[in-house]
């Protein structure tokens, strides 16, 4: 990168940011457009190279290759020539060597809390680099008061949080859009659906014995990397574009989403901003969002609540009208304008004039 930002610039780490749509994809992606909008400030974002078309017009892409594992890890560590004034590492990356303020986010400590949901290489390998990091950022961001309270557990250390939004562009499918996308993928007429990766911690095998025995169609819009033992009524559909999720969250009868642990939980903050009735647990944010409005949830890993929960969400009108209504007011007061707001005042407290 031959060009660098004004000294009251920011420089973003942002080495997460990929074509995808998971809620690290989503916060950064987010950040960068809310900052972008809201000041005048100039800004720099380091990428990877698929991931350039995602970066708002004015942005100055620092891009590298694309990259993960450790060759991501080393990236994330290289120092930055943008003459910026203070440096935000979206997903924790920060680099070894500065001279600026630092700004970390970290959205979740499950290498610390849950490590057999990952292999014992990465598990060591990513506490060590969130020890490095967010011991040496001069501010940390978390996306919950949940994240928040395990980093405290774990580190010692104090976080601001800022909770994550729906995308500015989830709303309801039309039935237009629903009908087409249950003619696409030949949907039943009445399922329960899952949507991102199947992995160890989602809670997906408890759940596709539930339908099993409730009789009804389980989804998966997503990869699956376990292997289900009770998938009798299973349809995966692997990767879903992200232009098909807001209707076929209109086509689920039930989204479910039995995560046993979630830094945040965004996918079913976003499935009922597109009307959906949703099951999910009580992880992440969700106590936070949903629990505090009266939006009744499951306690992770029981199959007994989380069964309960399902058939009444399935089959009585009344909780499900009672659903959406505690759904739709608990998610009305999340907005990245709001997120914007509060990540300028942690740069504010490091000095940075906004």
């Amino acid at each position: 990168m031959d060009r660098v930002v004004q000294r009251n610039g920011i420089y973003f780490n942002a080495l997460a940011l990929t074509p995808g749509g998971s809620g690290v994809q989503t916060y950064s992606r987010n950040v960068i457009a809310g900052i972008t909008r809201a000041t005048d400030l100039s800004v720099v974002a380091r990428v990877q190279n698929s991931a350039q078309s995602q970066l708002p017009e004015r942005v100055i892409a620092d891009v590298v290759g694309d990259c993960h594992g450790v060759r991501r890890v080393v990236q994330g560590l290289r120092p930055t020539r943008s003459g910026a004034a203070l440096i935000h590492g979206l997903d924790v990356d920060l680099p070894i060597t500065r001279s600026i303020p630092t700004v970390a986010t970290v959205h979740d400590l499950a290498v610390f809390d849950v490590p057999w949901a990952f292999s014992r290489f990465r598990a060591a390998g990513e506490r060590a680099l969130l020890k490095q990091n967010l011991r040496r950022a001069d501010a940390i961001i978390a996306v919950s008061q949940f994240s928040a309270d395990r980093l405290g557990h774990w580190l010692g250390l104090d976080a601001t949080v800022t909770h994550l939004a729906p995308s500015p562009n989830t709303q309801p499918a039309t039935p237009t859009q629903v009908e087409a996308v249950r003619h696409r993928y030949r949907l039943p007429d009445e399922f329960v659906l899952h949507v991102g990766t199947v992995e160890p911690r989602k809670g997906i095998p408890a759940l596709a014995s539930l339908c099993e025995r409730l009789d009804v169609p389980l989804v998966l819009a997503g990869a699956l990397q376990i292997d289900l033992p009770n998938a009798g009524t299973v349809r995966p559909l692997g990767y879903v574009p992200a232009d098909d999720l807001a209707p076929l969250y209109g086509a689920a009868t039930v989204v479910a989403y039995p995560s046993v642990y979630e830094g945040f939980g965004l996918p079913p903050i976003e499935a009922l901003a597109c009307g959906a009735i949703v099951v999910t647990t009580k992880v992440g944010a969700l106590p936070e969002i949903l629990g505090a409005g009266g939006y009744p949830l499951a306690e992770p890993g029981d199959s007994n609540d989380l069964g309960n929960l399902l058939e009444a969400a399935l089959y009585d009108s009344e909780q499900r009208q009672g659903m959406t209504a505690a759904g739709a007011r608990a998610i009305s007061k999340l907005s990245w304008e709001r997120n914007t707001a509060e990540v300028l005042e942690v740069y504010s407290g490091l000095g940075l004039q906004v």
